[in-house]
């Protein structure tokens, strides 16, 4: 009874995703039963590329998973791994567009499902201990709503069977939307941006503490949090997200 009722707990976030959605594939319009059609997904994200281990940006060319970009080699970052379900490209890119600005909150256990089925295909890929979702703004929260990161972290935090700690980390600066600032001004843009919460310290030090988000493009919001929990004493940071944005 008790494997039952867990089981049941574990699939709800799916079931009213599919609830909530139209009986019509997201991206073709064609009838299914899920998000994406079947061909869809085959053309689209079912494709695997080998991507670099730090950053995920695609290599060009097949790796063993332990392959490191130039970019990475020669600029540091403090996360240690960063694993992406597909890259933000047409047409996928309007599936997060629909969710961020959308409101189409139905979407994100569709975001989580694609990731976790990224984790489960990487075997070399250490699980965190905890999962975190990239933090919003008071400000840009109440515009929006709601924390798209968060949305995907919940359903995500099921599958996997890691803990969710969406207060693990608070955005102690109200800042400029990276996507409207200039490529050569974001990473000054996010510095301090982050806190750890002191309630969270314990739940920080010597962890391995996954990053939740809908997509990574340059980065630099990504790596100023794993700035930040490593200073706390975090023992590994690994990103997880729905999509990457290629190198232009």
């Amino acid at each position: 009874m008790a494997d039952r009722l867990r089981l049941s707990l574990q699939r709800w976030p799916f079931a009213l995703a599919r609830a909530l959605l139209p009986s019509s594939c997201a991206l073709c319009g064609g009838g299914c039963d899920g998000v994406v059609c079947p061909p869809c997904h085959g053309e689209y994200v079912a494709p695997r590329k080998s991507r670099c281990r730090r950053c995920a940006n695609p290599l060009g060319f097949d790796g063993d998973g332990r392959i490191e970009c130039a970019v990475c080699l020669t600029e540091r970052r403090a996360f240690d791994a960063t694993l992406a379900a597909t890259d933000y490209v047409a047409p996928l890119d309007q599936l997060v567009l629909q969710l961020k600005f959308g409101g189409k909150l139905a979407l994100a256990p569709w975001f989580a499902q694609m990731i976790g089925d990224t984790v489960r295909a990487d075997r070399q890929f250490l699980l965190p201990n905890v999962l975190c979702p990239v933090p919003l703004g008071r400000q840009r929260l109440v515009e929006r709503g709601f924390n798209q990161a968060l949305e995907i972290a919940r359903p995500l935090s099921t599958l996997l069977g890691v803990p969710l700690r969406p207060r693990l980390a608070i955005r102690a600066l109200e800042t400029v939307a990276q996507s409207g600032v200039a490529p050569d001004q974001r990473r000054r843009n996010i510095r301090n941006a982050f806190i750890v919460s002191p309630d969270a310290l314990a739940m920080v030090r010597g962890q391995h503490i996954g990053i939740v988000d809908d997509v990574m493009t340059s980065g630099h919001t990504l790596n100023e949090l794993a700035v930040t929990f490593k200073r706390f004493g975090a023992a590994r940071v690994s990103n997880l997200v729905f999509a990457r944005t290629p190198p232009h």
